[in-house]
């Protein structure tokens, strides 16, 4: 099949997404939880409009929908291409200045506002996939942005070249953009019965070519401690410190596996996130993650014993352990719905890419989409370095991800 002739717009809407910052706060409570979110929405929705996309919205919950209506007299299942306006807590996404380091010809990238930040060539193992392309970083002083607005400009882009080459046969396409995936709540008031698809992909991927198909399970888990408070110049023998009483649990936590820093591939892991408290009560909360639920409650029984071991050796203090589910590997619903997938890694074999199909060890708003009736894969933006002052993208790989889109489209509307 010839390739596609796409006047790109991908690379300018995403060098100007990403000077919108719209970093998300977990500690907020607010829907969203920052309103600068939706500063990015807004101009999303405009510029959908101006496409042509006539019921383009931003709803009271920063979420935006819009739709591509089908163009052809088959029953085509609708689908959806969805990806999240807002970036990591973990960096600064304010005052992004992107810089394009054009055809890259290996090793270092030292980024000029501070010599510090070095993307290195032997620790960015697709570098080597990226000699003679163009590749943006931030200036060393933020994080990119490119988790996710390279998967949001390349969904804008594929959309702009569907609305204006009506010779292009698909299904009805619907836009979802929203806000505060980062901080785990992306999905939460997304209206399924409004959205109305039947399959979906989120476009927040890594190396081009690469589907994601299978995630972690994850729970949290918080642990409240209640110790013994006593005036510190009277506590021998009677103080138990809960603060104390964390750091030892924490401590208790295998160091040679079951950590983040210490697994990879299909392992999984229990992880501290936040550790809050005072003497007399200390709160800490942990992530936990597993490929499958008996992975998840294997490694939930061992933490309780941990905490119940720690605890033997304050007799008057006490625990509560509370396991809060947030989300399962979406493989469970994918696997029933293999065209799903066989119909993605097609649709990048055309775009003349190796396809490769791969596990994520996290999870995206695809994950709970699917348990929420939308089966709904990852594919590629070309992201790398998330949630980090290293982030960055090749302008090839997301002019790829725009073509695989379109090329989606057209295999669904092909084998309706």
């Amino acid at each position: 099949m010839p390739s596609l002739k796409i006047d790109h717009t991908v690379t300018t809407r995403f060098l100007k997404y990403v000077t919108i910052d719209t970093q998300s706060d977990p500690e907020s409570d607010a829907i969203p939880t920052t309103e600068k979110q939706r500063n990015l929405s807004r101009i999303l929705v405009e510029e959908l409009k101006a496409m042509g996309i006539a019921d383009a919205e931003l709803d009271q919950f920063g979420i935006v929908y819009a739709t591509v209506f089908s163009n052809t007299n088959k029953d085509v299942p609708t689908i959806c291409f969805c990806s999240h306006v807002d970036t990591s807590p973990d960096c600064s996404g304010a005052n992004v200045h992107p810089i394009i380091h054009k055809n890259y010809s290996g090793g270092d990238i030292i980024l000029p506002a501070d010599d510090t930040i070095i993307i290195r060539f032997s620790e960015h193992d697709d570098l080597r996939n990226q000699i003679g392309n163009d590749i943006v970083t931030g200036d060393g002083t933020t994080l990119l942005g490119a988790d996710n607005k390279a998967g949001v400009a390349a969904i804008m882009d594929a959309a702009n070249f569907l609305m204006s080459h009506p010779e292009i046969k698909h299904g009805t396409i619907r836009l979802l953009f929203t806000p505060d995936e980062e901080v785990g709540r992306g999905v939460d008031h997304v209206n399924m019965k409004k959205l109305n698809a039947q399959f979906g992909y989120t476009i927040d991927g890594e190396s081009a070519g690469t589907l994601e198909d299978e995630t972690f399970s994850g729970d949290m888990v918080i642990i409240s401690i209640k110790g013994v408070s006593v005036h510190p110049g009277f506590a021998k023998g009677k103080m138990e410190s809960a603060i104390k009483i964390a750091a030892a649990i924490i401590d208790s936590l295998p160091k040679e596996n079951l950590s983040p820093e210490t697994t990879e591939g299909m392992e999984g892991f229990i992880h501290p996130v936040t550790v809050s408290g005072m003497l007399e009560q200390a709160t800490i909360k942990l992530i936990i993650r597993d490929f499958n639920d008996a992975g998840l409650a294997e490694k939930e029984t061992l933490l309780k014993a941990l905490v119940e071991q720690v605890l033997k050796q304050y007799p008057n203090s006490t625990f509560e352990l509370k396991v809060i589910e947030q989300y399962r590997n979406m493989k469970k619903i994918v696997d029933q719905h293999p065209n799903v997938s066989t119909y993605a890694l097609e649709a990048m074999q055309r775009s003349e890419l190796e396809a490769e199909r791969r596990s994520i060890r996290g999870g995206t708003d695809g994950t709970r989409l699917s348990f929420m009736g939308m089966p709904c894969p990852n594919l590629f933006a070309g992201e790398h370095a998330f949630h980090s002052r290293q982030e960055w993208v090749s302008i090839q790989d997301m002019e790829k991800a725009v073509e695989t889109i379109i090329h989606l489209c057209m295999i669904w509307e092909e084998r309706s």
